[in-house]
């Protein structure tokens, strides 16, 4: 399998860009999910299967839905656009729950991989697919979807480009609608973890070693989260695009949001998130 990919290359997506690679390559499904799944769940094995890989994304489908008190949402009437559907692990549960769903990635091999993901575990007659070309701009038109959803992909992006791409989540998302996203922030560790990173960066820049190198795990691990994002940071540019906010996050932890406007965000702690994460749930206005 051949396609054509536009991804710019910038450091934080070569990792993306070398995964893409080995799903654009004739593996069996089974085989990707082996050598490219532990970037989408950071599980490895050599007994990994695209069925056990799209369970593990129904599940936490289920698990999220709870979590972030979306069950009285209308899933089956709505059109739901993913950003970062990486090779389908979650996108097969939205489309036999949706109506309809766009999934939307940087690397459009993932997204043919997504296809045939989808084909088996889902619902194809459901799915379109959408090429996020220059990593931060959704080609579709404005109030055109119900639910705009994100996991485990905005940390990845350069912060100028996941502040973008919320402003798009918001643009596309109808009025009533919600945007439900994902975001790291900062936790201890990553008085290590960010130099680390930066440094490994600059190392996936240099020739033929850098592309070698963003290929391993240890490698990608440290370098791949280009950013931390506080709530304050994402509500201070957004919050009045939007009502009803809620910031869910893990219980082990204090996430303090600073008041601002009349439209005070809701704090929610819960358990099952990762201490290091924090979520976005609100309608748009």
């Amino acid at each position: 399998m051949k396609s054509r990919r536009a991804i710019s290359l910038r450091a934080h997506h070569l990792p993306w860009n070398s995964a893409g690679n080995l799903a654009d390559n004739d593996l069996t499904a089974d085989d990707v999910v082996r050598e490219t799944g532990w970037v989408f769940n950071n599980e490895t094995g050599d007994e990994l299967t695209l069925k056990a890989f799209v369970e593990t994304g129904d599940k936490e489908v289920q698990r999220y839905i709870r979590l972030l008190q979306l069950e009285s949402f209308q899933f089956e009437n709505s059109t739901l656009l993913e950003i970062g559907s990486g090779i389908g692990r979650m996108t097969s549960s939205f489309t036999n729950r949706c109506n309809a769903v766009i999934a939307a990635d940087v690397d459009s091999a993932f997204l043919e991989r997504c296809r045939q993901t989808v084909a088996r575990y889902g619902r194809i007659d459901r799915l379109s697919t959408l090429h996020v070309a220059n990593g931060k701009t959704l080609g579709r038109e404005d109030k055109s979807v119900d639910m705009t959803f994100s996991y485990i992909t905005l940390q990845h992006c350069q912060p100028q480009d996941a502040l973008a791409l919320v402003s798009e989540a918001i643009r596309v998302t109808r009025s009533g609608g919600l945007i439900v996203l994902n975001f790291r922030t900062w936790v201890v560790s990553d008085i290590v973890l960010v130099p680390l990173g930066i440094a490994v960066r600059r190392l996936w820049k240099l020739p033929v070693l850098g592309r070698r190198l963003a290929r391993w795990r240890w490698s990608t691990r440290l370098g791949w989260q280009a950013n931390r994002l506080k709530p304050d940071t994402v509500l201070q540019q957004f919050e009045s695009q939007l009502r009803e906010i809620k910031i869910i996050h893990s219980i082990k932890r204090k996430l303090a949001v600073a008041a601002s406007q009349d439209n005070t965000a809701q704090t929610v702690p819960t358990n099952r998130i990762n201490p290091s994460h924090w979520w976005l749930v609100a309608q748009v206005s």
